[in-house]
């Protein structure tokens, strides 16, 4: 039977998290590593200037850490430390909250993916995008978690999935990953004390871009999936400059 590894960066209490491991127990030995407070928007950090602490979460469905350090130190504890053999699969989530365009970059969730696929484990995220913070009345984690075991069983690896905030969704579009734009980047806060100037710097998304990418899908009713890769060389570029290395060397 395959050992997949969960993990998030909303945090190990977190209700996608528990509803996806528990997704998961059907097709697979599951355990879980994850923050052990909510990580969001820390991208790839890893915590190199400290030690990390892992505790036993009592009361799970199954073998749960929660890990003092950063999305990406609990894919590398989980698949080097805490797990009772080889790891088959990691899958990051469920994070509440869309991770689509821009949002790749920031995501720690996505960032745990990536950490595995470096590792050399097969990996996806999985997103629900349900409003962030959660004012949502209803979340579906279940759609997110079934649609994450399909792909899964379908051993598609590296992919990054975002499921609308619904009962049932309209299908699934294969998308690129868009560009989006942010309103109020930088949000003062003009009643800190002591003058001391305090901002918020996550602004509101006030852009999608185009009908084939992650955001339009899913703003559109459809779970995304979106192929992502780690290697960020511009190759196009690479291919023009090496030639123009080589002619200027004779």
């Amino acid at each position: 039977m395959r050992r997949i590894l969960v993990t998030n960066d909303d945090g190990v209490e977190s209700e996608g998290l528990i509803v996806l491991a528990e997704t998961l127990r059907s097709i697979a030995e599951v355990f879980v590593v994850a923050p052990d407070s909510d990580r969001s928007g820390v991208s790839h950090a890893v915590s190199i200037r400290h030690a990390v602490t892992v505790v036993d979460v009592p009361g799970r469905a199954v073998p749960t850490y929660a890990c003092s350090g950063m999305p990406a130190d609990c894919v590398i504890l989980g698949v080097h430390q805490l797990a009772t053999g080889p790891v088959d699969f990691v899958v990051s989530g469920i994070n509440r909250g869309a991770n689509v365009a821009d949002d790749v970059n920031y995501s720690g969730t996505v960032a745990a993916a990536v950490e595995a696929q470096l590792i050399g484990v097969p990996s996806i995220a999985v997103s629900l995008a349900a409003s962030w913070p959660a004012t949502d009345v209803e979340h579906h984690w279940d759609v997110a978690a079934r649609l994450a075991r399909e792909l899964v069983e379908k051993t598609l690896t590296f992919w990054n999935l975002n499921v609308p905030n619904q009962a049932e969704v309209a299908g699934v579009r294969v998308t690129r990953q868009g560009r989006k734009r942010y309103g109020d980047r930088l949000a003062p806060d003009p009643t800190a004390p002591g003058g001391v100037r305090t901002y918020r710097i996550w602004g509101r998304d006030v852009h999608r871009s185009g009908e084939d990418t992650d955001d339009d899908a899913v703003y559109a009713g459809y779970a995304s999936i979106t192929p992502l890769r780690a290697d960020r060389t511009d190759e196009a570029l690479y291919h023009r400059y090496r030639a123009e290395a080589s002619l200027s060397t004779g």
